[in-house]
């Protein structure tokens, strides 16, 4: 993606199923399990770099001792400080008593981050500021274990108002009216109730408070705090928790949005939120990893037992189809495979713009995430060329000479690696004006790839969500080589509606799309349909949220995708730039033909899966006329 769009944070299970001894014997250290998580969370960083966190949990400890670690970074490399924190403790530890070397029981009893349950996160912030306090995992401590709780978690939520006012209908009084306190919260608060049901339980039943704090260990509803804390929640979620007797779970949403993942086996139950990193990191195959059903819990009691159990009734599956076009790390092998595909239906679009002039044309992409959708183009145009050698030869065979053929199988794509990105330019940590000036520079350019002024150069891209960098940096940049003619291909379709369910793309005036469609309402005379939505989309925000419409259909409607592409591209060419300039994107029936599992696509259809999602777009058209910069959720 040329424009970087923060999104779905990561989150990372681990639990040890076999005593610490068995690993220091099998695999030469007591800290397995630590060194997975590392693993875990180093091979999911694409998916968070504003901060990273890790708790551990051990279990069994010995009174008085402390039985929760937890280190978090909001550093600008954050897994690698908290990891150098977590092992200069372990180091020191060591160092101040060589005697803990090889003994696995002092290690477990005296040293942090010896556990045998481990919550890893990544954030990526999609709101508020990047301070420490909103870097996860985080925790409600209390000094019975069984009400503890860390909690990590992938999510956001539309309703965060009304639960937070529920929380203050219960008497509770929350630190923030933030999405993750309000949810720290309320699962908190069904786990009290869980607590004082089981002991007021085994109270009547005759056994003393001691024997009591064990048994509702051991007895502890997991599955039933989850769905009383879920009941009324709306929005998109991959949450994991550990409760501090050792009891772990990782929850998905009913319509599948968060993308989960897990794998068990006799030694180790593991979460993640890409299949790929588990496999990678525990060297398993594909079809040994599962994916977590939408409105189910994977639970690991504190004695070891896994089992699977839903917490709410599914919705309509929504799985997020950007997770696949571009979040997700491409080494998954299904994701690898769709993506090759979105590049290849390109193809008829990217041959009718260039009036199959092969010999004329350079085809490229923008790195890196654009890569697996280019093999994809240059696979279906391999084929073309291979048809067309075909159909040459067999109407002229009568008449070739080894002139001919050779003249024939010169016909091959030109491929070029023009666009460079440059790793250090992070423009995303400054300020919109500073912004604007370093975006130019992302990108350097492969002079001598491009015959002036007669070839076309074709680049493709996995999504254009603001255009600031196509116009700014990318066209501009291509302009300088020459070329008669640039096409810019997104393998996604038209982003068009915020997200509200974990991506940063929440205001309606960021995308180039929404732009297009506004222009040419204005410029057709027809600016009274911008005062309507706007009148219809403020009486929908005061209807109950089930009863809601997303009156921003309504913008797009009178246009054709073809339109709105064409407009677009005038957006992103500054007068400057020579070359003419075409903008080709994806149509949904062919991206849902290249992903037919993922079928979340409400940024590019308005189709949200989730009454709240109505909600949060009407909202962000009326903050659009009403000038507000602010999220709409």
């Amino acid at each position: 993606m040329s424009e970087l769009i923060k999104h779905e944070c990561g989150i990372a299970l681990v639990r040890l199923l076999k005593p610490h001894a068995y690993y220091a014997e099998k695999y030469g250290t007591a800290f397995y399990g630590l060194n997975k998580m590392q693993i875990l969370m180093e091979k999911q960083h694409n998916r968070g770099q504003d901060g990273a966190g890790i708790a551990a949990v051990k279990l069994r400890p010995e009174f008085g001792r402390a039985y929760i670690d937890r280190e978090r970074s909001n550093a600008a490399t954050p897994i690698r400080e908290v990891f150098d924190r977590i092992h200069e403790g372990i180091r020191s530890a060591l160092a101040a008593d060589p005697s803990l070397e090889g003994d696995v029981v002092r290690l477990k009893r005296e040293v942090p981050f010896c556990s045998e349950v481990y919550l890893g996160h990544l954030r990526y912030g999609t709101f508020g500021r990047n301070s420490i306090e909103n870097v996860h995992p985080v925790m409600r401590e209390s000094n019975w274990m069984t009400r503890s709780l860390v909690l990590a978690g992938n999510f956001n939520l539309t309703n965060i108002d009304e639960l937070f006012g529920r929380l203050l209908t219960l008497g509770q009084y929350p630190p923030a009216a933030t999405d993750t306190v309000t949810i720290l919260e309320r699962i908190g608060h069904f786990l009290d109730v869980e607590n004082e049901e089981k002991y007021q339980r085994f109270k009547r039943e005759g056994y003393s408070k001691r024997e009591i704090t064990g048994l509702i260990a051991d007895h502890l509803d997991v599955a039933d705090v989850l769905a009383r804390s879920a009941h009324r929640w709306d929005g998109g979620y991959a949450m994991a928790g550990i409760i501090g007797h050792g009891d772990a779970f990782v929850m998905r949403d009913p319509c599948g949005i968060r993308p989960a993942f897990w794998y068990a086996d006799d030694e180790v139950v593991v979460a993640a939120s890409e299949r790929a990193v588990i496999q990678t990191t525990f060297d398993v195959p594909y079809e040994a990893v599962h994916e977590l059903d939408p409105a189910h819990a994977l639970i690991v009691k504190h004695g070891g037992e896994v089992r699977v159990a839903p917490f709410a009734e599914p919705g309509r599956p929504a799985p997020c189809s950007f997770e696949r076009i571009y979040f997700s790390r491409g080494s998954d092998a299904d994701i690898y495979r769709e993506r090759k595909q979105l590049g290849r239906n390109l193809l008829p679009a990217i041959l009718r713009s260039i009036g199959g002039d092969i010999a004329h044309t350079v085809f490229s992409y923008i790195p890196n995430t654009a890569e697996s959708a280019f093999y994809g183009i240059i696979d279906g145009m391999e084929e073309y060329c291979n048809r067309e050698y075909s159909r040459q030869i067999l109407g002229e065979r009568c008449a070739l000479t080894q002139e001919r053929l050779d003249e024939i199988f010169r016909m091959r794509p030109r491929i070029e690696k023009i666009a460079i990105k440059d790793a250090k330019m992070r423009t995303f940590i400054t300020t919109d004006s500073e912004r604007d000036d370093l975006v130019a520079h992302v990108y350097d350019i492969t002079y001598g790839t491009v015959e002036r002024g007669i070839d076309t150069v074709v680049v493709v891209d996995d999504s254009i969500v603001r255009g600031t960098t196509l116009r700014q940096s990318i066209i501009r940049m291509l302009d300088r080589l020459g070329p008669r003619k640039i096409v810019i291909c997104s393998s996604a379709p038209q982003i068009r509606y915020p997200d509200c369910y974990g991506i940063d793309m929440s205001r309606l005036g960021d995308f180039v799309a929404f732009r297009a469609a506004i222009g040419l309402l204005r410029e057709s005379g027809r600016g009274a349909v911008i005062d309507g939505v706007y009148r219809r989309a403020k009486e929908q925000l005061a209807l109950p949220r089930e009863q809601a419409v997303n009156c921003v259909k309504e913008i797009y409607a009178p246009f054709t995708d073809g339109e709105i592409s064409r407009r677009i591209a005038q957006i992103v060419t500054a007068p400057e730039v020579q070359a003419e300039v075409e903008i080709i994107y994806q149509s949904v029936a062919d991206m849902r033909r290249a992903i037919p599992v993922h079928n979340g696509d409400w940024y590019f259809t308005g189709d949200y899966p989730t009454p709240g999602g109505n909600v949060v777009a009407n909202k962000a058209f009326v903050n659009f006329y009403e000038h507000v910069d602010a999220r709409a959720y």
